[in-house]
Order: C-alpha cells, then sequence, then structure tokens
C-alpha cells in the first residue's frame, strides 16, 4: 500500500488517483482468481504474471492488466469458463432491468415526495398513475425510427430520400375469458413518411391501424404455438381521391421449427358499398394473405415477410420486406434499443401506394422488436 500512495501524490490529480486505485483493486481481484483456478500451465503463468509485475512498475497499467487477463485465462479450465460467461450474462439481464426498475422506482418517488397528497384515496390513485406514467401498455409491433431511407423509384412528385418511423402499442383487456388461456386486447399502430428532404418536410403519408384481437396458445403440437383472431381497420385519414382504406378479418397463426418462426396469415376483406370503396381493386397488389420468417440469432433477428396476389401470370403482384435488428455499439447503446435495417420491394409499401411498385431501403434504430 505503501507504493500505491507515493504514485498518488505523484500525479496530484484526481483523475489519475481514481485510475490507479482501479488497477489496484482489478489486479487484486485476478490475484484471488489465481488462488481458486488449478495452475495447468505454471511456467506460462509464472512468466506472464512477471511480465505484468514489470510493466505494472514502469507505469504501463494498460499492458499490464492485459497480461493479468492471459495469465487467468491460461488457468480457466472449460467448466470455470462457462460459469463466469453464465454470471457475465446474468450481469448484463440484471443490469438492463435494474436500469428498467430504477426509472419506474424514480418517478413513484417523486410521487411519494413532492406531490402533495389529497384526502381522497380514489384522487391520489389517479395522480400516481398518472406521474408514473402506468396504463398497462406494451410494444406491440416493432417501434422504429428510419432517419434515412432512399426509394430507387423515381417520382417528380416526392423526393427519394424521407424518414420513416412506426409506432406501435397494445393494451390487455381480458385474459382466459372462455377458459382457453386466451388474450383479449386491443392495439394502435401508427406508421409515417416524413420527406424530410424536401422543402418545408411535409408528411406525405400516414396510416393508421387500430385492431381487436383474440390469441389462443395451443400446447398440442411440437411445431404450432398458437393462433391470432382479429379485426383490423386501416386508413391514411385523407379525402376525396388521396383517401385509402379497408376492413379485415385475419387468421394468424405461429409455427416454431428450431430457431425458426413460420407466421401464415389469411385475411377477408370486409366489403363496402360501391360508392365509398377508395380502393375496390386492393386485392389485386395485396392478394389474401401473407407469409413472415422470424429468425433469432444471439442478438441479432432477421425477419421476412412475402406476399403475393397468387395470379400466375402478367397480372402477379407481390411485395418483400426484410427487417434485421442487430446489436448497436457499445458507446452508442442504450437498453432495448437496435440498429435497424428494412430493405422493401413491391407493392404497398403505403396505403397511398398499393398500385405503386416500391424498392427502398431505410436504416436507423428499432426500440422493439
Amino acid at each position: 500500500m505503501k507504493n500505491f500512495y507515493t504514485k498518488y501524490i505523484k500525479t496530484k490529480n484526481v483523475i489519475n488517483y481514481v485510475f490507479i486505485l482501479r488497477e489496484y483493486i482489478m489486479k487484486y481481484i485476478l490475484i484471488f482468481l489465481f488462488t481458486l483456478i488449478s495452475l495447468k500451465a505454471e511456467e506460462n503463468f509464472t512468466n506472464l504474471y512477471k511480465q505484468a509485475e514489470e510493466q505494472e512498475k514502469l507505469g504501463n497499467f494498460k499492458n499490464a492488466m492485459i497480461l493479468y487477463k492471459k495469465a487467468v485465462n491460461l488457468n480457466i479450465t472449460k467448466e470455470d469458463k462457462y460459469i463466469l460467461d453464465l454470471s457475465k450474462n446474468q450481469n448484463e439481464t440484471s443490469k438492463q432491468s435494474h436500469e428498467v426498475q430504477s426509472f419506474t422506482k424514480m418517478k413513484r418517488d417523486f410521487y411519494q415526495n413532492y406531490i402533495n397528497k389529497t384526502k381522497d384515496k380514489e384522487t391520489n390513485s389517479n395522480l400516481e398513475q398518472m406521474i408514473t406514467g402506468d396504463f398497462g401498455l406494451y410494444p406491440y409491433k416493432k417501434n422504429y425510427l428510419l432517419p434515412a431511407s432512399y426509394d430507387l423509384n423515381k417520382d417528380e412528385n416526392r423526393n427519394p430520400f424521407e424518414t420513416i418511423f412506426q409506432f406501435s402499442i397494445e393494451k390487455p383487456i381480458a385474459y382466459n375469458f372462455f377458459g382457453l388461456n386466451e388474450s383479449f386486447s386491443a392495439a394502435y399502430t401508427q406508421k409515417s413518411f416524413w420527406q424530410t428532404g424536401s422543402d418545408s418536410s411535409p408528411f406525405r403519408e400516414t396510416n393508421y391501424m387500430p385492431e381487436v384481437f383474440l390469441q389462443f396458445p395451443y400446447n398440442n403440437s411440437e411445431t404450432i404455438k398458437g393462433f391470432k383472431v382479429s379485426l383490423l381497420h386501416e386508413s391514411n385519414g385523407r379525402n376525396e381521391a388521396k383517401s385509402r382504406s379497408w376492413n379485415r378479418l385475419y387468421l394468424e397463426s405461429y409455427l416454431q421449427f428450431s430457431n425458426l418462426f413460420v407466421i401464415p396469415r389469411i385475411w377477408y376483406r370486409i366489403p363496402e358499398k360501391r360508392n365509398d370503396d377508395d380502393n375496390p381493386d386492393i386485392y389485386e397488389y395485396y392478394g389474401y394473405g401473407d407469409l413472415t420468417l422470424l429468425y433469432p440469432y444471439k442478438k441479432h433477428t432477421f425477419e421476412l415477410m412475402l406476399r403475393n396476389n397468387i395470379r400466375f401470370n402478367s397480372q402477379n403482384k407481390g411485395a418483400a420486406e426484410l427487417n434485421w435488428t442487430f446489436p448497436l455499439p457499445e458507446f452508442f447503446s442504450t437498453p432495448n434499443s437496435y440498429g435497424f435495417l428494412q430493405i422493401f420491394s413491391g407493392y404497398g409499401e403505403s396505403l397511398i401506394d398499393y398500385d405503386r411498385e416500391t424498392h427502398k431501403i431505410g436504416i436507423g434504430i428499432a426500440f422493439s422488436r
């Protein structure tokens, strides 16, 4: 410890003090690990340890720590390494959970310590819900922001560069009402196309998708995991010539093959009066269903949506969309945020473009998967 205080006095600033203290703490932690691990390569270990001490004496703390770590790795068995890796993963998961809990606790503490309470319990409960934001809302489809997307198709009425973002939430309403472990929910999804590359940056198109649905788990199969029945409305909120809307009932199922999830979906369009139908030929471009393939691999997810009108002639129309979420660099990473790449090719990227072919690529951040 005398050597430690001598170095502290020489540095004469707090930053170096913290750095040296950290290095000494790490050193003694590693030395403690040495005592717990059986020595399988004693000669190499001794040489590395001596080199590390020499680097430390010279003040090369970074090189010393690298050598200390190499010495430890020489003596860790496969079982030890598995335990250490498992502990690391558990710590990362615990850290993310702790951050979420801390944020919730921070809001509750603010309510408890700073908000004046009333004499009425119901009013106080109302206030607490407002402050903490605890309304039982959950992510539904992907929530993402693509600051930059580029349309390969040229159109004189729009800029090929635009920003796309999607907001999607679910509100559970009832559970196990029919005794089938089913859940009944309402959801809302909004997808917007923002012409940030144009003067005044107008919103070119926004699609609104409210829906209500029932989900049923299925326990009698190794492959089929569940079913979903939904009533979905989709429109762009515009009128006259640019109005687009339709209502669908769809059935979706979930199949699992190891890490691959296959999600087929079929739909039926609820008929409208001819005078009220903004897009009577939408079936010719969207078809009667789609197929989604989802493959999670470590911290990556790959999702491919395929759609076709099943017309095997010159009238064949379809679409494909590839979504890839991936971990962000550590210096840019935040909990539950991922890099996001989206590639779309075909018809129906938005309602206004249901009959227009689009080839687009965008990159940004996903806030849910």
